[in-house]
């Protein structure tokens, strides 16, 4: 079964840094295109980045120069490089795996910036 896990969201401090991390298996990693989102009570889920299977980026103009999208495909792991974190930023981050036609999202890992 495909399965994507997230992790290293947790508190950080307004300005701030995380690296997020989603781990995929049951898949044949390099085929696919992954893309992180993220989702605060209330709202829409809402795109943040994306990396093609050939490695093409492109990003939200929200998080744009902030948010930095990238793949290890020996590892079969997306990241997401947050820098300059604001409270904005807090909701609950997920991975998405696209693979022509089927989707595949993770469980989310919450990320709250707040002093």
């Amino acid at each position: 079964q495909a399965h994507l896990v997230e992790s290293g969201g947790g508190l950080v401090q307004p300005g701030g840094s995380l690296r997020l991390s989603c781990a995929a298996s049951g898949i044949l990693f390099n085929n696919v295109n992954m893309g992180w989102y993220r989702q605060t009570p209330g709202q829409q889920r809402e795109w943040l980045a994306g990396v093609t299977r050939d490695g093409l980026t492109n990003s939200a103009d929200s998080v744009k120069g902030r948010f930095t999208v990238s793949r290890d495909n020996a590892k079969n792991t997306v990241y997401l490089q947050m820098t300059n974190l604001e409270p904005e930023d807090t909701a609950v981050y997920y991975c998405r795996a696209n693979n022509v036609g089927t989707v595949y999202w993770g469980q989310g890992t919450q990320v709250t910036v707040s002093s």
